[in-house]
């Protein structure tokens, strides 16, 4: 039976056979599929939410291994999972070998963590501005250094890497920096096909994903531009990429992994829920923030949230004041009340952005940074910021 969505005509499941499990170390994925670490987004009750609709392997928000060190109240309780969560994954940030080395084997030994993955992707200005995240790969000594050091720390527990083609179209790294993390012992290599100046706007360059596959011996994982699950058998199709990375797609819609699961398994995708569920699910996403934040913090997290359920609905768009105000879990369930329970899930809602704005950027970086590209040293400025 073929797959009829808002714009992927005709995608057929997948056949039985298709597509293997994915292996990271001694960690068997099937479906092939990853949750993107997503900064206020990917914390434990988000990752128990979206496990109860499907299985993937689901990715912490990005931790900074300067803050585990210092043993950083905040960032010791990112680290922290839920008992629900038998794998335990999570993604570091940092910039000096020291550091990551420290800060591996506090997750492995402390918090039981079973797999590790370095960012190596991120293109926040707070975050590239000191050295970390997309601007690592500029540097290949710097990163063959950081890679050794943390696959050292984090022993036999497995560790992937996340990147971008580049800081822009000047300087594309990702096939030197996927051929270093090979070279390091990293495991998979997730690729987010697009620039750090491109942030989450224009196409994904699914030919990138493709020409990596070719290029390395490792698994690599493609990323951007999942908004439905047909497109990831489309881009595994397409690039030959041994599983996906799926990210902004999931925000308001966790029932995707239940779609992503189906298909994989070869079975038609269950029907997307109407409102009354949607609903049920937001209030259901609220109160596993409230346990984990207590009220207060988990009232004011769920806010944004609540505006992705109710994307694209009728009314959903003058909801979004009131939902930002939400204090109580009984101001949400009144809010979500005013949408009909019995409102189909909106099609033009499935490609719809979410979370990130449009646009473009030049991207930051440390004074002199591109002058010095040979070197194996990183600025002397790690932060502690929190996010992936």
């Amino acid at each position: 039976m073929r797959i009829v969505s808002a714009l992927n005509r005709g995608v057929e499941p997948a056949a039985a056979g298709e597509f293997a499990p994915l292996d990271i170390g001694p960690l068997r994925l099937d479906p092939p599929v990853v949750l993107a670490p997503m900064a206020g987004v990917t914390n434990a009750a988000f990752r128990v939410l979206c496990r109860r609709f499907g299985k993937a392997l689901y990715v912490s928000e990005m931790t900074t291994a300067r803050g585990l060190c210092e043993r950083n109240v905040r960032t010791l309780q990112m680290a922290r999972f839920r008992p629900e969560e038998d794998l335990r994954s999570l993604q570091l940030y940092g910039t000096t070998p020291e550091h990551l080395h420290d800060a591996a084997k506090i997750l492995v030994d402390e918090f039981g963590v079973q797999h590790i993955d370095f960012n190596l992707g991120c293109p926040v200005r707070k975050v590239t501005r000191t050295g970390g995240g997309s601007a690592i790969p500029l540097k290949p000594k710097l990163l063959d250094k950081l890679l050794a050091a943390l696959v050292r720390g984090a022993d036999t527990v497995p560790v992937t890497v996340k990147m971008r083609i580049g800081i822009d179209e000047r300087y594309e790294t990702f096939r030197s920096a996927g051929r270093i993390a090979e070279d390091n012992g990293v495991v998979a290599v997730g690729l987010h096909a697009r620039t750090a100046a491109q942030l989450y706007d224009g196409e994904a360059r699914w030919d990138a994903i493709a020409e990596l596959v070719q290029l390395l011996r490792v698994p690599v994982l493609g990323n951007g531009d999942i908004w439905e699950a047909e497109d990831a058998l489309r881009m595994m199709r397409m690039t030959g990429c041994a599983g996906v990375i799926v990210g902004r797609a999931c925000l308001g819609r966790p029932w995707l992994f239940a779609e992503l699961e189906a298909l994989f398994a070869g079975r038609t995708p269950p029907p997307a829920p109407d409102f009354g569920a949607i609903a049920q699910t937001c209030l259901a996403h609220a109160r596993l923030l409230i346990e984990e934040y207590g009220e207060e913090l988990g009232m004011l997290q769920i806010r944004k949230h609540a505006t992705w359920y109710t994307k694209s609905f009728h009314g959903g768009a003058k909801l979004r004041p009131e939902l930002t105000r939400v204090r109580r879990l009984e101001d949400l369930e009144a809010a979500l009340a005013t949408i009909p329970s019995d409102a189909p899930f909106p099609i033009e809602g499935l490609r719809v952005r979410r979370c990130k704005k449009g646009g473009t950027q030049v991207v930051a970086l440390p004074e002199g940074y591109l002058d010095k590209l040979d070197d194996d040293v990183g600025p002397d400025c790690e932060v502690c910021v929190e996010g992936g």
